[in-house]
């Protein structure tokens, strides 16, 4: 009979890997420092436009070369989320067309402006949550509407992303768009 764990040692040995995953190769850690530093100098503030975070973003990402270390950094990003308050957690907030399960929530801020919260129970998917709220949270519905998420092709996520995790990424852009929308035709977020 075959083995239903095709790596070898069978599910105690699959465990173990999963428990070291992501493993952080030497060159990875100055890596993730500097970039740090650099986003600590300039602080992405919501007085930047969606584009300049964009560009931003992308720039970061550029300091890594391969993929194993940008899928690092993404979970890295994850890591500095703020909460989110259990009792969001609701079938209404969940997001549809993601594979983890992902919550999201918009509310009016000041200025005319939407705030996002999310949360997903995925490292990669949590990260991929912080660089949305990076882009879209804070913004006015006008100036999320009028921006394409360029960062998507730039980075390369739509090409290193699983189909899954990618139509969970564009789901959660098309909830993004259809809040900003809503708010737009309410003008609930002035």
């Amino acid at each position: 009979m075959a083995s239903l764990f095709p790596i070898p040692g069978g599910p105690a040995r699959a465990a173990m890997r999963i428990e070291r995953c992501p493993t952080i190769r030497p060159g990875f850690q100055p890596l993730l420092l500097r970039v740090r530093a650099q986003r600590q100098k300039r602080k992405t503030s919501i007085l930047t436009t969606i584009a300049e975070a964009q560009e931003e973003l992308i720039e970061e990402f550029a300091f890594f070369d391969d993929w194993m270390d940008r899928y690092r950094y993404i979970i890295d990003l994850a890591r500095n989320l703020p909460d989110f308050p259990a009792e969001w957690q609701t079938d209404e907030n969940k997001v549809r067309g993601c594979q983890s399960q992902v919550w999201f929530v918009a509310e009016p801020g000041g200025e005319g402006r939407l705030k996002f919260h999310a949360t997903s129970d995925a490292h990669i998917v949590s990260g991929l949550i912080a660089i949305l709220l990076r882009i879209y949270s804070g913004r006015t519905p006008d100036e999320i509407l009028a921006t394409k998420p360029d960062f998507i092709g730039a980075i390369g996520l739509d090409e290193h992303l699983s189909p899954t995790r990618n139509n969970g990424l564009h789901a959660m852009i098309t909830r993004i768009y259809g809040e900003a929308k809503a708010a737009q035709a309410s003008g609930a977020a002035a």
